[in-house]
């Protein structure tokens, strides 16, 4: 793990920051040249990935505070701390909120629906890609303890509460080849002309199929519903969605061939 990726004194700039960062900047930069070959305006998409963002940063905490609510109300005085802010919260809260959003958003500004989100889904899987590196570098999310060869051991104070000192899954790294390999299939995909909702729906059936088995060697601070974890659960129902929208009846997409140009620019 690599929790600060400068320190000055006691100035130092996150690696998980930075990453996030980054990850947004790829997303978004994907997104708008998908939404080019779809001849979506590029000013509507931009704000939409913002709003998406945003919805995406509060969702993610709202659900965290909802999976240890009872942790919070023992102790209100966890919600203000540091690592509550730095904490990156719960994945399918923030997906959920934003897709909530986006679906409003697309609606008033009249931007097609299925095409806006599938030429998003490719984005979202690689800025998960890049994310998920953060979280590595931060030490949260952390594994299971294993006694494999690729296992890793976090040192750092830093990195509190995850435990030091022991071999863990390094599950952040899991899910971070994942969301690459999902990725490129789904930029693959895309190049096909499938039908409108086809790529969102293979994003969902694709990353909560890999984010259910991931799930069994992560740590859950959070009870489980009977056999499997709330976010286990969470990723089946979206399972389902995506499925329901893969075998949806609708066109097929009009896909502009990207210029050479373009490619290389």
């Amino acid at each position: 793990m690599y929790p600060k990726l400068i320190s000055i004194g006691s100035f130092y700039i996150p690696t998980y920051g930075v990453l996030v960062a980054l990850a947004f900047l790829a997303g978004l930069s994907m997104t708008l040249r998908l939404s080019k070959r779809l001849g979506l305006p590029s000013e509507k998409v931009t704000n939409l990935v913002v709003y998406c963002a945003i919805a995406g940063i509060a969702g993610a905490k709202l659900f965290m505070f909802l999976f240890d609510l009872g942790d919070y109300i023992r102790d209100p005085g966890q919600i203000f701390t540091l690592q509550t802010l730095q904490a990156a919260g719960v994945f399918h809260g923030g997906f959920i909120a934003a897709l909530i959003i986006a679906v409003l958003y697309m609606r008033k500004q009249q931007l097609p629906v299925w095409q806006t989100m599938d030429a998003f889904a490719p984005g979202v899987a690689i800025g998960q890609a890049i994310g998920r590196l953060g979280c590595f570098a931060a030490g949260c999310c952390w594994g299971r303890e294993c006694d494999l060869p690729w296992g890793v051991r976090f040192r750092s104070d830093f990195a509190a509460p995850v435990p030091l000192d022991k071999t863990l899954h390094p599950v952040q790294l899991y899910e971070s080849a994942a969301d690459l390999v999902i990725f490129g299939l789904l930029y693959w995909y895309f190049g096909r002309a499938p039908r409108r909702g086809n790529v969102i729906g293979l994003y969902l059936v694709l990353y909560s199929t890999a984010r259910f088995v991931i799930e069994f060697f992560r740590v859950h601070e959070q009870s489980l519903w009977g056999p499997f974890s709330l976010t286990q659960w969470i990723a089946l129902a979206l399972l389902v969605l995506g499925t329901a929208f893969l075998f949806g009846p609708r066109e097929r997409t009009a896909v502009r061939t990207p210029d050479p140009e373009h490619l290389h620019a």
